[in-house]
């Protein structure tokens, strides 16, 4: 488990906790690309959404591997969110606001997403 500061500058750490992972588990590097984004995403959100940016929160990511899949754990200490109240970035009504952008890329790009703790907390699922 890695823990990090709500700057957004910390971003950059998530790369080499990817490759880590990578390395450990010997993966496909098909998947690279998913997961690097998909947790780059989730960080994301968690910084800036869940901890409004207050470096005095953190952000822990987690992983475990079990049964060929890869889950990741992401939360912040943030109230959460409502992941069914978010909207929907590929409606033409919202293409050009702001908002769910990184909640329907982690969907698209992983094989499974739940919410835990209020949406404080984000399992992201990989088969491998």
């Amino acid at each position: 488990m890695i823990r990090i500061s709500s700057n957004a500058t910390n971003i950059g750490i998530i790369q080499s906790y990817v490759d880590e992972v990578f390395e450990k588990y010997n993966l496909n590097k098909s998947l690279y690309a998913d997961i690097l984004t998909s947790l780059t995403e989730a960080v994301n959100n968690a910084i800036i959404h869940g901890n409004q940016l207050d470096e005095n929160k953190f952000v822990q990511i987690g992983l475990r591997c079990r049964q060929n899949k890869l889950i990741f754990t992401v939360s912040d200490e943030g109230k959460g969110f409502d992941p069914n109240n978010v909207p929907d970035p590929t409606l033409e009504a919202n293409l050009e606001c702001c908002g769910g952008r990184g909640v329907f890329i982690i969907n698209q790009l992983s094989h499974a997403v739940r919410y835990l703790n209020n949406g404080s907390t984000v399992k992201i699922i990989f088969k491998i």
